[in-house]
């Protein structure tokens, strides 16, 4: 067997890398992870540089790929929706390096997934220990602050993740405390840091929305309670009474001036945010060539407008096998309840038609529990290189995961079903 690092998926065989994902999941896929690369997504204007490791076997000529991992050397936070912002203040004022950092996730994206990805026929827990171990490895090389591993699902979190450690004394807290220079390791400790699994567990919230095999849109507003299904109705005859008209297009249908409205869209919501959108017009028209199937894009117009033609607003979501993914939004005049129609219902709808089991919405947004999407853990594992920082965010970690914990459960009341019942399974740390 052999583990490589490389700053492309360009020259490996994209039947190879998608063999590694057996589960559907779209954004894991090598036309969509090389499609940001290919279309300038990446690099120094984002901050993001991909480093993929690989674990192949047999001669060369014959290899075969069994596992794979897309991480990427961060200069910055941005784009990874797991806040680590006041990490990075703590390196600072102890005059330490947080960046740059190596996350293996997908880049600007929300979405629970696999990251370490094992091919079918290998063994899977030996397998994810061996790739988190190259990455830690390449990260002490390296001189990096951490390994991060973002939206992880719940397997990954438990090979990963071990106890925080326990309360140490005053002593050996003045002993931990960060200091002013990188810890030095020698090859042994090197190799042990890199051979134990020792990652943080961190805990977050989302809202997803699960399908209980309803039929239809109203057999889902029928397990509402009597106030939440007007709601819901009054909404979404907020959108009808105004003219508008909601269009669901999968990728492959859209025209190229079409594909350039599904951008101007997008960009459009992070101008008025005063952000920088990351994903390139090139981006889009490359997901409708080589990723059509897997994306849908809801268009709303308003033939009252004066260009009738041009829609009004746009979403911009992602299919898998089980779930479907919303991701972006955006629009050029202002209806009341449009954004949840769009963003949500057209999402519910479509989940409902096509035998989808879930529907991740994005991160955030108390606002999606009364609207059907149940509050749901998330999970995240990060390996700090330095000792006492580790010490210190394993504190940390400890105290916000009984808060993220008890927010998730809380949240439950607000649920628009009539009866309620969720239970989190909350693994004992």
């Amino acid at each position: 067997m052999q583990i490589e690092i490389r700053d492309s998926l360009g020259e490996i065989a994209a039947t190879h890398w998608n063999a590694l994902n057996d589960d559907g999941n779209p954004f894991l896929k090598y036309e969509f992870l090389y499609g940001l690369e290919a279309t300038g997504c990446l690099g120094q204007s984002t901050g993001w540089y991909p480093r993929y490791v690989l674990l192949w076997t047999g001669p060369e000529g014959e290899r075969e790929l069994l596992g794979g991992a897309p991480a990427y050397i961060k200069t910055n936070s941005y784009g990874e929706f797991v806040f680590d912002w006041a990490w990075a203040d703590a390196y600072q004022n102890h005059n330490l390096a947080y960046y740059p950092k190596l996350v293996s996730c997908i880049p600007f994206n929300p979405a629970t997934g696999r990251r370490l990805l094992v091919r079918h026929d290998q063994p899977y827990e030996e397998t994810v220990k061996l790739l988190a171990g190259a990455l830690r490895q390449y990260c002490l090389k390296e001189e990096y602050s951490g390994v991060h591993f973002l939206f992880v699902t719940e397997a990954e979190s438990r090979i990963l993740s071990v106890d925080a450690p326990e309360p140490v004394d005053a002593k050996q807290q003045e002993k931990d405390k960060p200091q002013a220079t990188k810890p030095q390791l020698n090859d042994q400790q090197r190799r042990a840091f890199a051979s134990a699994t020792d990652h943080l567990q961190r805990l977050d919230c989302q809202f997803h929305w699960h399908n209980k095999g309803y039929r239809c849109f109203d057999d889902f507003l029928s397990q509402c309670t009597a106030k939440r299904r007007k709601t819901i109705r009054r909404e979404r005859r907020h959108v009808s009474d105004k003219g508008l008209r909601l269009e669901r297009r999968l990728g492959g249908t859209l025209s190229d001036t079409e594909w350039g409205w599904v951008h101007d869209f997008y960009a459009s919501t992070f101008d008025r945010k005063w952000g920088n959108p990351s994903l390139t017009k090139a981006f889009f028209k490359c997901m409708g060539e080589t990723f059509g199937d897997y994306v849908l894009i809801v268009f709303a117009y308003d033939d009252a407008d004066e260009t009738p033609e041009w829609p009004v607003a746009c979403s911009i979501m992602f299919i898998g096998t089980h779930t479907l993914y919303g991701r972006f939004w955006g629009c050029r005049h202002t209806f009341h309840s449009l954004h949840f129609e769009a963003c949500y219902y057209q999402g519910i709808e479509h989940c409902i038609e096509n035998g989808i089991q879930n529907f991740e919405p994005g991160a955030q947004g108390e606002h999606k529990i009364t609207r059907g999407f149940e509050p749901t853990l998330t999970y995240s594992a990060h390996y700090i290189a330095h000792p006492g920082f580790r010490n210190a965010i394993a504190g940390f970690l400890t105290e916000e995961r009984l808060y993220v914990e008890q927010r998730c459960q809380g949240l439950n009341v607000l649920l628009p079903f009539k009866s309620a019942e969720l239970t989190i399974d909350c693994p004992p740390i």
